[in-house]
């Protein structure tokens, strides 16, 4: 009955599951995704050969470690995308618990190598960030919670992601990690909005993040150092912003050429946080404003596929996720050009780091999995329906 009310699009069941996949996934999204991969290769091959020879290593080093963890990254992609909306949200659940429980027991087990913020599990051959898997586990929780909260005799889904939420927020903050506790506030404010807030109470919850911001600037030296320093209208030339600026400022429009880069000997940070000041100064704004049209593509993209999803859950879900991709990547950007506070965020599948790589290719594989063409009408022809 609900075919013949909605329609369906041609299915063959006796489809293989890669042309099928192939067939429904968004083309476009994932060919960003593979250039954006590409230019953090590209850009690793410069950046991270100083570090490597700092640290006693062969020269790219850290570009071999990078395609180790993009490789898993992308398969993790690839997989998530086959999975059907249902199973995602299975497997997301108890990802994110586990996530959660890794989260919860870091100020015991974890360690902060040497800058400050307890954010890692040193593993001795490599290092987790637990919050960068719980960033993708959480928006499925939540948008399932309010998803849920829609149905008739629904739970109080709202309030319980809610109140989720603010204990995320909590522990990254004890870390401290405010930048990805607010990333997490974001991406729960944008999935509460699209399931039908009234922008007053958003407005009164941005109220509350500024007097949170203001109790931890008074509490926390590590935060009121950063804000001080953004607020300073001198940079000071030895910090890292200031070896970034410079270099975005030496790149001009087509940069001073490749290899010909000098911030990469400056920046302890160069192939992570600070990437995109390299990819500016060797490469120019040409490369910077492409970077940026990759990401704007993914999101771009999602949203439009996402416009037209009927299920409450899928929409939501997409949403936070894709807010969350592309929020990450303007945040990690306009640190370096000075337009926000130094956060310590990666440029998603561009910067080095495995966590971030990996966990990356999982945020993306659910979004793909939830943008796949499905059998089912447009959103449009119900809205239509019930004008008639």
């Amino acid at each position: 009955m609900t075919e013949m009310v909605y329609g369906t699009i041609p299915v063959r069941d006796s489809e293989p599951i890669l042309p099928k996949w192939w067939r429904t996934i968004d083309h476009w999204s994932i060919s960003c995704v593979l250039i954006l991969f590409g230019i953090g290769i590209l850009l690793g091959l410069a950046a991270s050969p100083p570090l490597a020879e700092s640290n006693g290593f062969q020269p790219f080093h850290y570009v071999q470690r990078q395609l180790a963890f993009g490789f898993l990254a992308l398969v993790a992609m690839v997989l998530t995308s086959m999975m059907s909306p249902q199973l995602v949200r299975r497997l997301a659940v108890l990802g994110f618990l586990v996530a959660f429980v890794a989260l919860v027991l870091l100020p015991v087990f974890g360690t902060d190598f040497g800058k400050g913020a307890v954010r890692w599990y040193s593993m001795g051959f490599a290092s987790i960030q637990p919050s960068e898997f719980l960033k993708p586990g959480f928006v499925v929780v939540a948008a399932w919670m309010m998803a849920a909260s829609q149905e008739i005799n629904g739970p109080p889904g709202l309030t319980w992601s809610f109140m989720l939420t603010l204990v995320i927020a909590v522990f990254l903050a004890m870390q401290p990690d405010f930048g990805q506790a607010c990333l997490v506030l974001f991406g729960w404010g944008v999935m509460y909005f699209v399931a039908g807030a009234p922008i007053v109470l958003l407005l009164g919850m941005a109220g509350c993040a500024v007097l949170a911001g203001s109790l931890a600037y008074s509490g926390s030296e590590h935060f009121a150092r950063r804000i001080d320093g953004f607020l300073s209208p001198d940079v000071d030339p030895t910090t890292q912003l200031g070896f970034a600026t410079n270099a975005i400022r030496e790149g001009g429009f087509f940069g001073v050429g490749v290899g010909e880069g000098e911030v990469k000997w400056s920046l302890p940070d160069a192939h992570t946080d600070f990437i995109i000041a390299v990819a500016a100064e060797e490469y120019g704004l040409v490369l910077v404003l492409c970077i940026i049209a990759l990401y704007a593509g993914v999101v771009v993209r999602s949203l439009l596929r996402l416009m037209r999803e009927r299920d409450p859950f899928i929409r939501l879900a997409g949403t936070g996720l894709v807010a969350i991709f592309g929020v990450q990547a303007m945040i990690n950007m306009g640190v370096a050009v000075r337009l926000l506070p130094a956060k310590g965020m990666t440029l998603p599948f561009v910067s080095y780091g495995g966590s971030s790589l990996i966990a990356g290719g999982i945020l993306v594989g659910m979004l793909l999995a939830f943008t796949r063409t499905r059998p089912q009408g447009e959103i449009g022809d119900i809205l239509r329906g019930r004008g008639r």
